[in-house]
C-alpha cells in the first residue's frame, strides 16, 4: 500500500490499518479468534494467502504477535491491538446507524451468521445437560441450510452436519430474516408475528432466547437508543 506521505497520526494509522480486510481481521481477533482457521471462518471470502499477508502486516505494525503453542500458532492482540477495540466498536456502531443500505443476497452468509451467533451465545443460561438448538434457513444454499448449536457443561459447539442428538428447540426462518434480526434491523417479535421466523420445541428454552442468544455485538452498540425488548422480545410463544 502506497503511503500518504503525511506525518499526521491519522494518516499513519490509516497506512497501518486501511488496506482491505485489515479491520475485519482485527474485528475477529477482538471477538476472540486466535487461530488461523478461526479467523478464516470470520472472513470466509478472504483467501488464506491474503489473510496470512495481513497477519504479517499487523504483526509488523505491532498490533498483534504470534505465539507458538506446540505445533500450533496463536495470534494475539498486543496492548496496541487491544486499544483498537473502541475504534472498531465505534466504527461498527456508526455503520449500523448511518450506512443502512438494503442487504443483498451477496451480503448474506449462513456460515458467518452462525459463527457470529456461536461466539455470542451465553452458555450459562442453558441447562447442564446437553441442549441442542437447530436452525433451518430455507433460502440458504444447499449444504448450508441446517445448523446445530450444541451446549453441554458450559461449552458451545457449532455443527453443520447433524450431530445425531434430539433437538430441543427448532428455529426456522429465511436467512434474510434472521440476518435482519441479528443486525437489529428487525425485532424478533415482529419477525415471529409476521411468520418470518418460527420457533418450536421446549417452551422454557424458547422463553429464554433473549438471555442466551444476543444480537450482533456491533449492531447492539449501534442500536443503544433502542430498548432491548425491541431487539429480542422476552415473551416468545411456541
Amino acid at each position: 500500500m502506497k503511503g500518504y506521505g503525511q506525518f499526521c497520526p491519522l494518516a499513519q494509522a490509516s497506512q497501518a490499518l486501511g488496506e482491505r480486510w485489515t479491520l475485519l481481521v482485527v474485528r475477529e481477533m477482538i471477538a476472540g479468534s486466535t487461530r488461523f482457521n478461526e479467523l478464516r471462518r470470520g472472513v470466509p471470502l478472504m483467501s488464506p494467502t491474503l489473510l496470512s499477508r495481513r497477519l504479517k502486516q499487523l504483526e509488523a505494525a505491532g498490533v498483534i504477535h504470534r505465539r507458538r503453542i506446540g505445533k500450533d500458532i496463536s495470534y494475539e492482540l498486543t496492548p496496541a491491538g487491544h486499544e483498537l477495540r473502541p475504534v472498531v466498536e465505534l466504527l461498527g456502531a456508526w455503520g449500523h446507524r448511518w450506512v443502512r443500505s438494503q442487504l443483498g443476497s451477496e451480503d448474506l452468509d449462513a456460515g458467518l451468521l452462525m459463527w457470529d451467533m456461536r461466539r455470542s451465545v451465553d452458555p450459562t443460561h442453558f441447562p447442564e445437560r446437553r441442549t441442542v438448538v437447530e436452525f433451518q434457513y430455507t433460502d440458504a444454499p444447499v449444504g448450508a441450510r441446517n445448523w446445530w448449536l450444541v451446549s453441554k457443561s458450559g461449552e458451545i459447539d457449532l455443527c453443520l452436519s447433524d450431530p445425531g442428538y434430539e433437538v430441543d428447540l427448532l428455529i426456522s426462518s429465511s436467512l434474510a430474516a434472521m440476518t435482519a434480526v441479528w443486525t437489529c434491523q428487525l425485532s424478533f417479535r415482529n419477525a415471529v408475528r409476521r411468520g418470518d421466523i418460527e420457533v418450536t420445541g421446549d417452551p422454557g428454552l424458547a422463553r429464554k432466547l433473549p438471555d442466551w442468544l444476543r444480537a450482533s455485538h456491533l449492531s447492539r452498540l449501534g442500536a443503544l437508543h433502542v430498548p432491548p425488548a425491541v431487539v429480542w422480545d422476552e415473551a416468545i410463544q411456541v
